[in-house]
């Protein structure tokens, strides 16, 4: 597999994925940064170019989004 650039990975792809292999394809993706939360967190608005979200709860990905 080769890398590709983040924007060309869409986020959507990794909901229902537990979060080893969420970390690993977002990484093989092009991803620089990959940021676990519960839901319900509270987050900064920041967008950061290169950071992939994912909600996660019971070890699997629930939502995932770009910045």
């Amino acid at each position: 597999m080769t890398a590709s650039t983040p924007a060309a990975d869409d986020p959507a792809h990794y909901t229902g994925l537990g979060t080893a292999e969420a970390e690993r394809r977002a990484l093989a993706h092009g991803w620089t940064t990959v940021r676990m939360v519960p839901p319900g967190t509270m987050l900064t608005m920041e967008y950061r170019e290169g950071r992939l979200n994912l909600e996660v709860e019971d070890g699997r990905v629930r939502r995932a989004w770009s910045g």
